[in-house]
C-alpha cells in the first residue's frame, strides 16, 4: 500500500507545484485583479466553491486557494488523508484549466473536447438521470494498449444508456474506432490533458449543488451527496502515472469508485480500487461496483436500441429516407379498443417500405386492450413514440400528432432496418412499459400517401379534437384529486411537485394524465394521488391534504405549500426546471427566463444565478421553478395576479407560448395580443429601462395592487 500512497501525493505535490507556478505566472502577467470564470455556470470555480465557500472572481482569489490546495497534502500513509490529498488534486486541476479561460475566450476551440459542462446542460441531464433513462455516469481516460477494447467498452456503456466522459488519448482512439461522440451520443469527449477530468468532477459537484440543496462550504455534506446520489465511476486504460492516481484518489473521495486495467497487486482497495484486466469484464465489474442496474430491451431490429441514441441529429447528406407532414401526410395515433378487437403482435403495413420510395406518408397507428387500460392513457403512450423511434441508431424523430418528421440515415437502412422494424420496436415497447394497462397490441404503418392522407383527416384530426375538447375542459376544480411526483428526489431529497391539470410538472415532462398514468401503472411509485380535501385559501391554493401528502413525502423539510402563489410557501424546486419565474420590483411584475437563455435578466442575475438560489428542493418566496407550459395556465402566479404580472422574457420564449398567453390573456382579461406588452432582451434588460418602456406601452401591471 505504501506504494500507492507514495503515487497519491507524488502526483498531488507534481500538480501543487505546477498551480502555484502557473498562477504566479498569470498574476505577474494579467495582475491579481483580472477576472476569472469558467463561462455560463452560477458556481464559480465550482470546485472550491463547494468545498470551501469561497467565490473565485479574480487571479488575487487563487492564492488563498492554493494555500488550502497545499495544506491537504500532508505525505501521511493514511488513506483518508490520501484522499484528502486527491481532493488537492482535484483543486489544483480546476485551477489549471480555469487558467486557460483567462489567456482565451474558448480555450477548447479547435479540439475534440469540450471542456467545462455549462450549467444548463447539467440541469437538462437532471429528468433522464432521475428517470433512469441515463442510469449512470462513466469518466474514461488514458490511453488503451489496444484502441479496440476502449472502443468496446464505451460502446457498450452506450448501449447501456450511461452518460460517459472521455479524458486523454481515449477520445482518438475511440473516434477513430467509430464510436458516436457528442453530448447528443452521451459519449461527451472533455480534453486530452489529465486535468480536464475536473470537468466530470465539477458536474457531480454542481448536481449536488443545484439539484441537493448543498451549501458552499458543507465539505462533507458535498462528499456524502455525490458518494450517495451520483451514480459515477472511473475506468482508467494503459499505465498510470502519479498524476493519474493522484487524480483516482479524488475520485474514491467523491465516492466514485476507479477500475484500472492494470495488475496493482495488493495496492487495491476493495470497492473503490480495483484491478480489472481483462476488458471483457470491465463494464461488469464498473457497473457492480456502482450498484446500477441495467433493463436490458431485447428487440429483434438490425441496429442499436438505446436511449443514447435520442439526440441523434440526421442530416441531409445521410438521410435514406424521410417521412414529413410538409410533404406528405404523417399521424401518430393509439386508440383503445375492446380485447376482442385487438389481434396481439398483428404488424400490418400499407404501402411502399423505406426500399421502395424516398419520401413517405408515415401513419403509426397503434390499437391497445386492456381490463385496466383507459382512454386517458392514449396520448401518455402515443407521446412515447418520440423516444422509441429516437432510441434506434440512426432514426431522427420530430413532432408529433399530425406534424411528424422522421429520418432513416443511409447506415440504418444498409444495416437492414425496414418498417416492420419500427412497428416490433412500438410492439415490445408498448407491451414492457405499459404492461400493467395494455394486455394486447397491434401496430399498424401507413404509408400510401391517399390512405395515409384518408386516415389523418377521418379518423386521427377528429380523435385529436376529441382529445383536446375533453383537456380543455379539465381544471384544477373539476378533478377531485392531484398527485405528487417525486421523481426527483434521487438527486433532491426535499423536493415533492404537486401535479394538477393546469400546474404540470416543474421539468415539463409530467403532466397530470402522466402522474394519473403512472399511478395506475405503479400504486408505489413515485405519483400518488392527494384527494382535496380541506382547502384554507382559494386564492393561494391551499389545501390541508396538500399540506400532509408533501410534509409526507419530503420527510418533515417541506411542510406547508400553495398552488398558485409565488410568494406565499412557494413549491420547492428541484433544479431541473425548464424556466424561472421572479419577481422585479421596479415594475411591480415578474420576469420569465428559461435555462436556455444565457444572457442578463433585467433582475441583475442571469438564470444560473437566479437558479443557484431557486433548486434543491428549497421554498423561496419570490422565485419559483416552473415548465414551460405553465406560463400560458390561466393559475400561473394566480394568487399575484396571474399573467398580467408578466414583464419580460427572452424573445425565443416568448415566441415560443405567445399564441397560448394571448389566448389566456384574451379569455381572462380581455386583452388583444398581450405579448406585445412584455418586454425581451432584444429590448432591454436593464429594471430602469424597462420600467420606462413598460410605461410608454401601459402594461397592466400598473393597475394591480404591489405585490410587496
Amino acid at each position: 500500500m505504501s506504494v500507492l500512497f507514495d503515487l497519491i501525493y507524488g502526483g498531488s505535490n507534481a500538480v501543487a507545484g505546477l498551480t502555484e507556478g502557473a498562477v504566479n505566472a498569470a498574476i505577474a502577467k494579467h495582475g491579481a485583479d483580472k477576472e476569472i470564470a469558467f463561462p455560463d455556470t452560477a458556481y464559480f470555480f465550482p470546485t472550491i466553491y463547494a468545498a470551501t465557500g469561497v467565490k473565485v472572481k479574480t487571479l488575487g482569489d487563487l492564492v488563498p486557494c492554493v494555500g488550502v490546495l497545499k495544506s491537504l497534502i500532508t505525505n501521511q500513509e493514511e488513506l483518508g488523508q490520501a484522499l484528502n490529498a486527491g481532493l488537492a488534486t482535484a483543486v489544483g486541476a480546476e485551477i489549471i484549466e480555469g487558467l486557460k479561460w483567462v489567456e482565451s475566450a474558448d480555450p477548447y476551440a479547435g479540439e475534440t473536447g469540450i471542456g467545462f459542462v455549462p450549467d444548463p446542460v447539467i440541469r437538462s441531464l437532471g429528468v433522464p438521470l432521475v428517470t433512469g433513462d441515463i442510469p449512470g455516469v462513466a469518466v474514461v481516460l488514458g490511453k488503451a494498449d489496444e484502441p479496440g477494447d476502449v472502443c468496446k467498452v464505451v460502446k457498450d456503456y452506450q448501449s447501456k444508456g450511461l452518460l460517459t466522459f472521455l479524458v486523454g488519448e481515449v477520445i482518438d482512439q475511440c473516434a477513430n474506432g467509430g464510436v458516436k461522440m457528442g453530448l447528443e451520443y452521451r459519449v461527451v469527449p472533455l480534453g486530452h490533458d489529465v486535468t480536464s477530468v475536473i470537468h466530470v468532477v465539477t458536474v457531480a459537484i454542481r448536481a449536488a449543488l443545484i439539484f441537493g440543496n448543498v451549501q458552499p462550504g458543507n465539505l462533507a455534506g458535498l462528499l456524502e451527496y455525490t458518494k450517495n446520489r451520483v451514480p459515477a465511476f472511473v475506468n482508467t486504460f494503459g499505465a498510470i502515472d502519479a498524476v493519474v492516481v493522484s487524480a483516482g484518489a479524488g475520485a474514491i473521495a467523491l465516492g466514485f469508485p476507479v477500475v484500472v486495467d492494470i495488475d496493482l497487486g495488493e495496492n487495491q482497495v476493495p470497492g473503490a480500487l480495483e484491478s480489472v484486466c481483462d476488458h471483457n469484464e470491465t463494464v461488469k465489474k464498473s457497473l457492480e461496483l456502482r450498484e446500477i442496474k441495467i433493463k436490458v430491451t431485447e428487440l429483434p431490429i438490425p441496429v442499436a436500441f438505446a436511449a443514447a441514441f435520442e439526440g441523434e441529429i440526421i442530416r441531409k447528406a445521410d438521410m435514406h429516407n424521410e417521412c414529413w407532414s410538409s410533404k406528405n401526410p404523417t399521424a401518430e395515433l393509439v386508440v383503445m379498443k375492446e380485447l376482442n378487437e385487438v389481434e396481439d403482435h398483428k404488424v400490418t403495413i400499407v404501402g411502399p417500405d423505406l426500399d421502395e420510395a424516398k419520401d413517405l406518408a408515415l401513419v403509426t397507428y397503434v390499437e391497445v386492450a386492456g381490463k385496466k387500460m383507459q382512454v386517458d392513457f392514449e396520448s401518455v403512450i402515443e407521446r412515447k413514440f418520440h423516444a422509441w423511434f429516437n432510441y434506434m441508431e440512426g432514426v431522427m424523430h420530430t413532432g408529433q400528432r399530425n406534424q411528424v418528421r422522421v429520418r432513416v440515415s443511409d447506415a440504418a437502412f444498409e444495416a437492414g432496418l425496414r418498417l416492420k422494424d419500427f412497428a416490433e420496436v412500438l410492439y415490445v415497447m408498448v407491451k414492457n412499459e405499459f404492461d400493467a394497462v395494455v394486455d394486447k397490441c397491434q401496430v399498424t404503418i401507413i404509408t400510401d400517401p391517399v390512405e395515409a392522407g384518408k386516415f389523418r383527416d377521418e379518423i386521427a384530426m377528429p380523435r385529436y379534437t376529441q382529445r383536446d375538447d375533453r383537456l380543455a375542459s379539465m381544471t384544477d376544480e373539476s378533478v377531485d384529486r392531484y398527485y405528487t411526483c417525486i421523481l426527483c428526489q434521487s438527486f433532491a431529497p426535499a423536493h415533492c411537485c404537486v401535479v394538477t391539470p393546469e400546474r404540470l410538472g416543474l421539468c415539463g415532462a409530467v403532466s397530470w394524465l402522466d402522474a394519473k398514468a403512472t399511478n395506475e401503472l405503479d400504486p408505489n411509485g413515485p405519483c400518488q394521488p392527494i384527494i382535496k380535501e380541506g382547502c384554507t385559501d382559494e386564492r393561494t391554493g391551499r389545501f390541508e391534504s396538500v399540506d400532509k401528502m408533501v410534509a409526507a413525502a419530503t420527510h418533515g423539510a417541506v411542510e406547508n405549500v400553495t398552488l398558485y402563489s409565488i410568494l406565499e410557501d412557494p413549491m420547492t424546486s428541484c433544479g431541473c426546471f425548464e424556466c424561472i419565474c421572479g419577481i422585479e420590483p421596479m415594475s411591480n411584475g415578474v420576469i420569465v427566463v428559461n435555462r436556455e437563455f444565457k444572457g442578463m435578466t433585467p433582475s441583475g442575475m442571469t438564470f444560473g444565478e437566479l437558479a443557484s438560489c431557486t433548486g434543491g428542493g428549497v421554498q423561496t418566496p419570490g422565485y419559483m421553478g416552473h415548465g414551460r407550459h405553465f406560463i400560458a395556465s390561466r393559475k400561473f402566479v394566480s394568487a399575484e395576479g396571474g399573467i398580467k404580472r408578466i414583464v419580460w422574457m427572452p424573445k425565443e420564449l416568448k415566441d415560443d407560448v405567445g399564441e397560448r398567453l394571448n389566448k389566456t390573456a384574451q379569455e381572462l382579461y380581455g386583452i388583444e395580443n398581450f405579448v406585445d406588452y412584455i418586454a425581451d432582451e432584444t429590448i432591454t434588460t436593464d429594471c430602469e429601462e424597462l420600467l420606462n418602456w413598460l410605461t410608454e406601452k401601459g402594461h397592466p401591471v400598473f393597475e394591480m395592487e404591489p405585490l410587496m
